[in-house]
């Protein structure tokens, strides 16, 4: 975990803010990224001051363009991707921004298969269909994600070769800006980390599906998946392989890639 120092705060405040927090969930705008509210700047502020408490990275200076709306582009990833709960989304909301430390929620594999039986539907095409489309969002999603992940750590390698030059700069400075480029960091780490698990949880769901309610939809289902799993590649150039363990995030276990479970004649 990558530690930081400064002052820390008093636990009975972050304990106040994080239950103020609690009563609500995030609310939740365009294209599935975090709505510009104030309930949303008082879970952003509550996650900072909380992980400060814990000593983590946490860095006060202003977002550049680009990494606030990398943030928002981690919103999907870094959300549950099946049904929740208004009290289960408010906890993820506050782990996205680390007012609960990441290790509160265990990797349920069977959690997405199991919300999609839960709910009502007339046919089982419409679960497979689901599944199609939720694998596929995900994996058009990063791309983009990918590339901005660049530019910002582009811009944090300007930023960092920049602070032997300026004289002007005094010890809380250079940790600002060591503690933006960790958090950058960390955020995309637990992007990559959290796509993986999507993987898991989809195909977990697929192979239910085939021995539950066989259907020829299994077949674009494992092309969406396949697809998601491709798509997802991209993001392990950014870091290296150990980079979630050093952010204190939940290391997976590595795995031999799963076979796939249809295939088309």
């Amino acid at each position: 975990m990558i530690r930081g120092g400064g002052p820390r705060l008093p636990l009975p405040l972050v304990s106040l803010l994080l239950a103020a927090t609690l009563a609500s969930c995030a609310q939740e705008g365009d294209f599935g990224r975090p709505a510009k509210s104030s309930w949303n700047g008082l879970i952003e502020t509550t996650g900072s001051l909380a992980a400060a408490e814990r000593g983590l990275m946490v860095s006060a200076s202003p977002l550049t363009d680009d990494e606030e709306v990398l943030r928002d582009r981690a919103w999907r990833f870094l959300m549950p991707a099946q049904g929740r709960a208004a009290f289960e989304d408010a906890l993820a909301n506050l782990t996205r921004v680390r007012a609960l430390p990441t290790a509160w929620r265990p990797d349920d594999v069977a959690a997405y298969h199991d919300a999609l039986l839960d709910q009502g539907f007339r046919s089982p095409v419409s679960r497979y269909r689901r599944l199609s489309e939720d694998a596929t969002a995900d994996g058009r999603l990063i791309p983009p994600f990918a590339a901005l992940a660049a530019r910002v750590f582009e811009a944090d390698a300007m930023r960092l070769r920049a602070l032997p030059l300026a004289r002007s700069l005094n010890e809380d400075d250079l940790r600002e800006a060591a503690m933006r480029v960790a958090e950058n960091r960390c955020l995309v780490a637990w992007v990559r980390l959290e796509a993986g698990l999507r993987v898991t949880r989809y195909r977990y769901a697929l192979e239910h599906f085939l021995v539950e309610m066989p259907g020829r939809e299994a077949v674009p289902a494992e092309q969406a998946l396949a697809f998601l799993e491709g798509r997802r590649r991209l993001l392990d150039p950014l870091l290296p392989p150990e980079a979630a363990e050093r952010c204190g995030l939940a290391e997976p276990e590595a795995v031999a890639p799963a076979p796939r479970v249809v295939v088309k004649d």
